[in-house]
């Protein structure tokens, strides 16, 4: 019979781990709703994101600071923008100026798809955030960027 070697005494995670796990499971179990509802619409958080940046960029972007915009970072970002022109969501445009810089546009279609998102999503963010007072959101979110700037 082998002996067994009795496990080493648990370490108290130190309050740095401890947010962080928290953090973690938290933005899993806010990411479900909106993934759930952008699945109904054949979409899923990245490529929803980018529509939303391109919404944002009526002028377009090239692919790099879509990229740079995006919540999450994204590998391949060019497969991406493949898949979504593909449905007729955004279109790339070669300029004339600089033959190397391709700017990505959204598509009349895309923003038609994201005024369909837009109102059942603010919902959702509503129905999980409202029981928070404005000042409690606003000093989340602030407390949320400094830590955020803080790891870059």
């Amino acid at each position: 019979m082998v002996p067994t070697r009795p496990s080493p005494p648990a370490i108290a995670p130190c309050p740095e781990e401890a947010l962080f796990v928290e953090l973690v499971r938290t933005a899993d179990r806010l990411s479900r709703g909106p993934a759930q509802l952008l699945r109904e619409h054949d979409l899923s958080p990245a490529p929803y994101n980018a529509l939303r940046i391109l919404r944002g960029a009526p002028e377009g972007l090239v692919c790099g600071e879509i990229a740079a915009r995006m919540i999450t970072r994204e590998p391949d970002i060019t497969r991406l923008l493949d898949r979504l022109e593909k449905r007729s969501l955004i279109r790339r445009c070669r300029q004339e100026q600089d033959r190397r810089r391709v700017l990505v546009r959204i598509t009349a279609s895309g923003l038609d798809l994201l005024s369909c998102l837009d109102p059942p999503i603010q919902q959702l963010h509503r129905r999980q955030l409202s029981h928070f007072t404005r000042k409690k959101l606003q000093g989340l979110t602030d407390l949320l960027a400094a830590a955020r700037l803080q790891a870059e």
